[in-house]
């Protein structure tokens, strides 16, 4: 989850231009504001998400941008779009069986370098965040994640994102830490244009890292484990209204499930491909 990254915002349009600065703020906290939204249609494949959920056609709202001292992602994916009785969330007439029909990521940041009109940044360090994240599955999901985040700047990468946030645990299919802190999670993302076309179309390698661990309160589950990755890797070919891509997808332990569990496969590579329509 959390896949595309796939519209130009404004740290793309930076990448573009080589520009590398420490963000002021103190005379005027909109002065980057921006904003952006796609309509994506997804087609995974081998996708390691718990219970079997590999292959699936799905339609996601994707959205993004900074007004002030927000700064905000997210996105909305409902699944089997196209009621396939080939998707592996297609409920079969008369079964009992039930899915997750949508996911919901929703991750605003809180600029500290904005709220108090102070220039924060210190070497790679470009702006500080309070960071949040949450996740909802209309079925038996729902967790939180707080934090610090930072924009840093990476050779090559440009400005990518990174952060780092306690997990606290709603909802969680019945686990023993629901209404719990429980685990941390490290996370980072990056948008690396690479080759601009004449046309002015361009190519980027685009994805997220993340990286939970510390997920203590049900180690004694053999089904649940304390660290899971999740690393993302896309390749997407933008025209100024339309993003194609494939990304690869290293899942390890999806969703703190163990591989071969009762979730079943939970680690290997996963294929997603992608068609954007940009705003």
């Amino acid at each position: 989850m959390y896949k595309t990254l796939a519209a130009l915002s404004i740290s793309s349009a930076l990448a573009l231009s080589g520009a590398s600065f420490a963000v002021d703020y103190s005379d005027d906290i909109r002065k980057n504001d921006y904003k952006w939204f796609t309509l994506n249609l997804m087609q995974s494949i081998n996708n390691r998400i718990p219970f079997g959920f590999q292959d699936d056609t799905y339609f996601e709202m994707e959205f993004g941008g900074r007004s002030g001292w927000l700064d905000l992602y997210g996105y909305l994916d409902v699944f089997d779009v196209l009621n396939s009785s080939n998707s592996d969330r297609n409920k079969p007439e008369g079964s009992n069986d039930f899915a997750d029909n949508f996911f919901f990521k929703f991750a605003p940041r809180a600029s500290l370098d904005a709220l108090t009109g102070k220039d924060l940044s210190f070497g790679p360090v470009q702006e500080l965040y309070i960071s949040t994240v949450t996740n909802v599955g209309d079925n038996a999901l729902f967790e939180h994640y707080i934090g610090i985040g930072s924009d840093v700047e990476v050779p090559w990468f440009g400005k990518m994102g990174l952060n780092t946030y306690a997990r606290y645990v709603r909802e969680n299919f019945g686990a023993d830490n629901e209404s719990e802190w429980d685990g941390y999670m490290i996370s980072t993302n990056w948008f690396k244009p690479w080759y601009t076309l004449s046309s002015g179309d361009f190519i980027t390698y685009q994805g997220y890292l993340d990286y939970k661990f510390g997920a203590s309160k049900i180690s004694d589950d053999v089904n649940r484990t304390t660290t899971a990755v999740e690393w993302f890797n896309g390749i997407y070919y933008h025209t100024p209204q339309w993003a194609f891509g494939y990304g690869a997808k290293y899942y390890h332990n999806m969703a703190l499930f163990k591989d071969g569990g009762f979730a079943g496969d939970t680690t290997g590579w996963g294929h997603y491909f992608s068609i954007n329509y940009k705003f």
